[in-house]
């Protein structure tokens, strides 16, 4: 493969990554439909995996008591279920996703222009922190990131009514990451992903990492709520099209 499109993927993870250094999320899905053309799922997957884990580690370290542990504990234990499933999914429709992807696109743009114009506008989210239909997006965002590594939009549509708040959702919704990204990890490893070159390829990628989630965590720390808030639902909007993308 040539080695113009590994120098653009570098620059692709860390631009992508600068968005998750600042709002716990985006790094990931940002950065797949660029980097599946630039050296295809094989790599692209499991690098932007482990990548999406690191950086989940950087903001734990940074904020740790923020946590909400126990939306970490119900997130995690729904999604996982969900990402097993997603993962028998994935070898039953090998080559056959475009549809499922496209779906979730539209539907990932319309809850990120909800919120984002209900943002601006100043009103509410009109479904509330305790709404029984926010528990049924987490076992589909679990079912989607264990097919594409790409479940954050959800995720996200989730916990921005759950945990308003910037420091807790960015805490939390990174030590997700941690544990999501480490089953994910263990399945690529089982499926034969990685060997000793793409062990140097994320060896390379990772000070683009530090040095996007650096940057992105100086631009936070910046940040109101409320551009915090219309930042976070701008990027759902704009994974959305990444994923219509794919």
């Amino acid at each position: 493969m040539p080695v113009l499109n590994y120098l653009l993927f570098f620059t692709v993870i860390l631009l992508a990554n600068i968005m998750q250094g600042i709002t716990g999320f985006a790094g990931t899905i940002l950065a797949m439909p660029f980097s599946l053309m630039l050296v295809g799922y094989p790599v692209a997957k499991p690098v932007l995996n482990v990548l999406g884990l690191l950086s989940g580690v950087y903001v734990f370290l940074e904020q740790k008591k923020q946590v909400q542990w126990k939306e970490v504990r119900t997130i995690v234990l729904i999604m996982a279920a969900g990402i097993f499933l997603g993962i028998y999914i994935k070898g039953l429709f090998a080559g056959r996703e475009q549809f499922l992807i496209r779906a979730l696109g539209v539907f990932v743009i319309i809850l990120g222009l909800q919120g984002l114009i209900g943002r601006i506008r100043g009103k509410k989210n009109p479904m509330r922190p305790d709404h029984p239909l926010l528990y049924l997006i987490l076992p589909l965002a679990g079912i989607v990131h264990g097919i594409f590594v790409s479940g954050g939009p959800l995720l996200i549509s989730y916990l921005t009514r759950k945990l308003p708040d910037k420091n807790s959702f960015r805490a939390t919704i990174s030590t997700v990451w941690i544990v999501l990204n480490s089953i994910v990890l263990i399945d690529d490893i089982r499926s034969g992903y990685w060997n000793p070159g793409l062990i140097g390829t994320l060896l390379i990628a990772v000070p683009f990492l530090l040095a996007a989630m650096k940057i992105g965590s100086i631009l936070y720390h910046r940040m109101s709520q409320q551009v915090f808030m219309i930042l976070t639902y701008l990027l759902l909007a704009v994974s959305g099209v990444t994923l219509l993308l794919k």
